[in-house]
């Protein structure tokens, strides 16, 4: 999927998504994670680990659905004001949570929506069956972005590489391979796929001033392609 970045920013204020961009871009993350999926209004939506809420507010501009905005890092209030500044603090509320503790009854939601967050807390065995399945509904929705490996490398880490790398930071960042067993048990019309949008993603982060980009441009520089993806996952929960 091609991403127009031109087309985006007539749609978006530049400066309000590089002011709130915290990685990749999640807006042209989300845009291509939602091409093949259908919402709508009467949905109510977990956007899990939603950052500064720029997810958020694409979810609930394009789609008029109802989100719920957890996220453990980002105060509430300050997203509240974001929404509000938008105009939608009418469809998004911002919640402070842990995931492995999401104060939601169960079969709540329609769907759930995380980008670039997932592998912080996901990635094990038992956090979808154990903590996220129960929430949604029968036959909801799951899509899901995160960054990924082309191929396993933590038994050999790249010389180019151990600059950037180490091996606690690498336990989250899996292959198409390794992350597939987590939940193809439980999702039908399972897909997980390598994301198309990952040279515009990252450029638009490494071009703003935030100082984790500036951090990030020798490792990406480096990488040249050569390890690194995204990883988008959807189905609809059996």
């Amino acid at each position: 999927m091609s991403i127009n970045i031109e087309n985006l920013y007539k749609k978006y204020d530049r400066s309000f998504i590089y002011e709130n961009m915290m990685g990749p871009n999640s807006i042209i993350i989300l845009e291509e994670l939602l091409s093949e999926i259908e919402l709508n209004k009467k949905m109510r939506i977990l956007d899990l680990g939603c950052g500064r809420g720029l997810t958020s507010v694409f979810l609930a501009k394009e789609y008029g659905v109802q989100v719920f905005a957890v996220d453990l890092w980002t105060s509430p209030s300050e997203n509240f004001e974001r929404f509000r500044q938008q105009g939608l603090d009418d469809l998004i509320i911002p919640i402070y949570a842990d995931a492995l503790n999401l104060p939601f009854a169960e079969k709540y939601f329609d769907a759930v929506i995380s980008v670039d967050s997932y592998h912080y807390f996901g990635n094990n065995d038992t956090y979808f069956k154990k903590n996220l399945k129960p929430l949604i509904k029968d036959n909801g929705i799951i899509a899901i972005a995160f960054p990924g490996m082309k191929c396993e490398v933590h038994e050999n880490i790249p010389e180019e590489m151990k600059p950037f790398w180490d091996t606690e930071s690498l336990e989250m960042w899996q292959s198409i391979k390794w992350w597939k067993n987590k939940f193809s048990d439980y999702l039908s019309y399972f897909k997980i796929e390598e994301m198309q949008c990952f040279d515009s993603a990252w450029n638009e982060w490494l071009s703003t001033s935030n100082p984790y980009a500036i951090g990030d441009r020798d490792m990406m520089k480096t990488d040249g392609g050569k390890y690194m993806n995204l990883i988008k996952i959807t189905g609809r929960v059996k």
